[in-house]
C-alpha cells in the first residue's frame, strides 16, 4: 500500500510538473506571440498583415494601441504637440480651409436638347456624390431626411414633384439615369453572446445603408436594393455605373466584442471581408475603412475590402486606381527625451495606399510613405502611372520649429522616383492643383506665393515660376490650358506685422509663361469676415467653360453708412446669396449679377442664418438654381439679378412643402 501511494503521489507529481512545464510553455509562446510578433497572416502585399477574426483584430490592436503620452507629435505653430491635430496657424491669423475640384473635365450635359451643370468633380470620369444632382430636367436633393425630386425645367413652370422619406440620417447620393442610390447613417443594435452567458446581449453600431430606387417614375421612385456597410459614411466614387461607397468605423482594444467589418443585404451577410493592416501601425487611433463596390444599375454588391488604417485619412480616386492616405505623426518619446533627435527631421509622414479598381474588383496593390501632412484630395494626382503628392511639414529643435513644402512622385509600388524638398520655408500649403505636367501651388504665411512646378520628368521635379500677391487661394480651377482661378480671402498685414484676413477674393492667373505666372484680374467681396462654402468644398464651385461662367455662394459682411445727430458712421449687415461673373481672359471677371437668397426685397438676414447660406449652385438653359437649406432660389442666368421664383425646402420651416409646389415672385 506503501509503495502504491508513494507510486500514486509520484504519478501526480509529474502530472503537476507536466501541466506546469505546459502552461510556462504557452505562456511563453503566448508572450512571444503577443510582444514581438503581429497576429494575423502576411499578406501579398510587403508590410501588410490580414487579421480574420475578433481575436486576431484584438491582439493586433492590445499590441499597438500606445499610452496617452506616447501619442504622435504633430506639428503646430508654436512648437510640437501631441495628438492628432494638424493645427491652425497663430492667434488671428488665417487658417487653410480644409476641403473635401474638378479637373479640365466638363460640366456641360445634355438631355433632350437641354444644357446643364453637373457636380465639379476632381478627375474626369470620376463621379463624386453630393447631396443634389442635376439631369437637366429634374434636381434630385437630400432635403430634411427626404429623396426630394424637382421638377426644375421649364423653370417657369418649376415644383416639387415627390418627397421620398428615407430612413437614418442620408447626406449624399449617386444619379445614374434612371438610378438614384443614397446613403444613409443608420444605428441598430447587434447581438453579440459573451463568455459565460448564454444569453445574447444587444450593442449599437453604427451602419451605412445604400438605397438604390428606380426613378423612372419621379412622382414615385421604387426602392430596389437596400445594403448595409459597417461603419459611418465617410465618402465615395462611382466611374461608370459602378459605385464604391467608403466607412469608417473606430475600433479598439477595450472593445468587447471587437467588431469586425460586414456587407449586409437586408439581414443577410454577403461579404465578411478580412481586415488589411500594416505591420507598422498608424498612430493611437485606429479606424476601419471598409470599401464597397456596387452595380447601380441593380445595387448588386461586387467586392467588398476592410483596412485597419489612421484617423485623419484621404480619399482620392482615378479611373484606375483608389489611394487611401493618412498621416503618422513621430513618437513623442524621443521629442520629449531630447529635442536634437528630431532636429531638422520631419515630425509627421503621409502613408498612402493603393488599390486597383476594375469593374467593381478592389484590389490591394501597393504601400509607400512620403514626409508630410496632406491638406485635402487635391494634394494627390495620378497621372501617367504616377502618383504625384504635395505634403507640408515641420521640423523642430533647439533652434526652434518651421514648416516646409514638398513635392513628390510616387511609382505604380508607391516608390519614390523624385522629389522638390523644402520650399517657401515658414509658410504652409494652402491649395494645390495638378494639371497635366504642372502643379499649381499656393502656400502663405504673410504673402501668397504663386507656384508653377514642372513635373514633366518624374525624377525631377522644379520650380519654373513664382509670383508673390497679397491674399491667399483656398481652392484653384482651371480655366483653361494657360488660366488658373482662384478663390480664397484678401489679406491685410498690421503695424504690429500680424496678418488678417479681409473679404472673399477672386483671382485669375496667366501662366502662358510658366517662368513668369501674372495675375490678370482680382475681385474682392465684402468685408472681413465675408465666407463661401467654396472655400472649404469644390462641389460649391460652378463653373462653364463654354459660357465664360462662374457662380460662387457668399456670405457676405457688408459696411452700410449710418448718420446719427450730423455724425457720419457705420454699421453692417450680412447677406446670403450667390455672386455670378462672365470670366475671360481679356476681361477679367465681369458681374452678371448677385442673387439675394433670403426674402424678396430683404437683404439683411442676420449673422449665421445658415438657413438662407447657399451650399450650391447649378443651371438648366438660362435658369440659375441656387440651393441653400430653406428654398431653391431660381433667377435668370443672364441676369441673375431677375428672379423667376423659389421653391421652399425644409418641412420644418415650411410645413406646406409636404405636398410640394411653386411660389412666384410675389407681386
Amino acid at each position: 500500500m506503501f509503495h502504491q501511494m508513494v507510486n500514486m503521489m509520484h504519478d501526480k507529481s509529474l502530472v503537476i510538473v507536466v501541466a506546469v512545464c505546459g502552461i510556462l510553455a504557452a505562456a511563453i509562446v503566448g508572450y512571444t506571440l503577443f510582444n514581438n510578433e503581429q497576429p494575423g497572416e502576411a499578406s501579398e502585399i510587403p508590410g501588410m498583415l490580414v487579421l480574420s477574426s475578433p481575436g486576431e483584430v484584438q491582439s493586433y490592436l492590445s499590441q499597438n494601441e500606445p499610452a496617452w503620452d506616447k501619442s504622435p507629435v504633430m506639428m503646430v505653430e508654436d512648437g510640437l504637440r501631441g495628438g492628432a491635430v494638424y493645427e491652425a496657424a497663430g492667434t488671428g491669423a488665417p487658417v487653410p480651409a480644409p476641403m473635401s475640384t474638378k479637373g479640365l473635365a466638363d460640366s456641360i450635359n445634355s438631355a433632350d436638347g437641354a444644357d446643364y451643370s453637373t457636380t465639379n468633380i476632381q478627375v474626369a470620369g470620376v463621379d463624386e456624390p453630393d447631396f443634389i444632382k442635376n439631369d437637366g430636367k429634374y434636381l434630385y436633393i437630400i432635403d430634411n431626411g427626404d429623396l426630394v425630386i424637382v421638377d426644375a425645367y421649364p423653370a417657369g413652370k418649376a415644383a416639387v414633384l415627390s418627397r421620398t422619406p428615407i430612413e437614418g440620417a442620408p447626406s449624399e447620393l449617386f444619379l445614374e439615369n434612371n438610378r438614384i442610390a443614397v446613403f444613409t447613417r443608420v444605428h441598430e443594435n447587434v447581438y453579440h453572446t459573451p463568455g459565460g452567458s448564454a444569453v445574447p446581449v444587444p450593442y449599437g453600431r453604427g451602419l451605412t445603408r445604400v438605397l438604390v430606387y428606380d426613378i423612372r417614375d419621379r412622382s414615385s421612385p421604387e426602392l430596389l436594393r437596400s445594403l448595409s456597410v459597417s461603419g459611418q459614411y465617410y465618402d465615395g466614387r462611382m466611374i461608370g455605373t459602378t459605385a464604391y461607397l467608403i466607412t469608417s468605423e473606430s475600433v479598439s482594444c477595450r472593445d468587447s466584442p471587437v467588431p469586425m467589418p460586414l456587407v449586409m443585404d437586408r439581414a443577410d451577410v454577403v461579404f465578411a471581408p478580412p481586415v488589411h493592416a500594416p505591420e507598422v501601425a498608424p498612430y493611437w487611433s485606429y479606424v476601419y475603412h471598409t470599401a464597397m463596390s456596387f452595380d447601380i444599375r441593380d445595387g448588386e454588391p461586387l467586392d467588398a475590402e476592410s483596412f485597419l488604417l489612421g484617423y485623419d485619412t484621404t480619399l482620392y480616386a482615378s479611373t484606375e486606381n483608389m489611394f487611401l492616405a493618412y498621416t503618422k505623426g513621430a513618437d513623442y518619446e524621443p521629442v520629449r527625451s531630447s529635442w536634437t533627435q528630431v532636429d531638422g527631421r520631419p515630425t509627421e509622414e503621409t502613408i498612402l495606399h493603393r488599390f486597383s479598381l476594375d469593374g467593381g474588383e478592389i484590389t490591394y496593390k501597393a504601400t509607400g510613405d512620403v514626409p508630410g501632412a496632406l491638406l485635402n484630395q487635391f494634394s494627390l494626382d495620378e497621372y501617367l502611372g504616377n502618383l504625384r503628392v504635395a505634403t507640408t511639414f515641420g521640423t523642430a529643435g533647439p533652434a526652434g520649429w518651421t514648416t516646409y513644402n514638398n513635392v513628390y512622385v510616387l511609382g505604380a509600388d508607391l516608390e519614390l522616383k523624385g522629389k522638390l524638398e523644402r520650399l517657401a520655408a515658414g509658410e504652409r500649403i494652402y491649395s494645390t492643383r495638378f494639371v497635366g505636367d504642372r502643379l499649381y501651388m499656393v502656400t502663405f504665411k504673410q504673402m501668397d506665393p504663386f507656384f508653377v512646378i514642372d513635373l514633366a520628368d518624374p525624377a525631377t521635379p522644379a520650380v519654373l515660376g513664382e509670383l508673390k500677391i497679397p491674399g491667399y487661394s483656398d481652392y484653384l480651377h482651371p480655366y483653361d490650358a494657360t488660366h488658373i482661378i482662384g478663390i480664397g480671402k484678401e489679406t491685410e498685414v498690421s503695424q504690429w506685422g500680424g496678418v488678417t484676413a479681409q473679404g472673399l477674393k477672386l483671382a485669375l492667373f496667366d501662366v502662358a509663361d510658366v517662368n513668369n505666372p501674372r495675375q490678370l484680374d482680382k475681385v474682392e467681396i465684402g468685408m472681413a469676415g465675408t465666407d463661401s462654402e467654396a472655400l472649404r468644398d469644390h462641389r460649391a464651385f460652378l463653373f462653364d467653360y463654354a459660357r465664360h461662367l462662374l457662380v460662387i455662394p457668399v456670405s457676405e459682411v457688408v459696411k452700410v453708412p449710418v448718420y446719427k445727430n450730423g455724425y457720419a458712421s457705420y454699421t453692417t449687415d450680412y447677406r446670403e446669396g450667390a455672386y455670378a461673373f462672365t470670366v475671360t481672359p481679356e476681361n477679367g471677371f465681369i458681374l452678371r449679377g448677385r442673387v439675394n437668397q433670403g426674402d424678396p426685397g430683404d437683404e439683411k438676414v442676420g449673422y449665421g442664418w445658415y438657413r438662407d447660406a447657399v451650399r450650391r449652385s447649378l443651371f438648366i438653359e438660362d435658369a440659375l438654381y441656387t440651393i441653400s437649406p430653406s428654398r431653391i432660389v431660381i433667377s435668370d442666368l443672364n441676369d441673375p439679378n431677375e428672379r423667376i421664383g423659389i421653391i421652399p425646402l425644409g418641412r420644418s420651416m415650411y410645413p406646406d412643402t409636404y405636398g410640394g409646389g411653386y411660389y412666384p415672385l410675389p407681386g
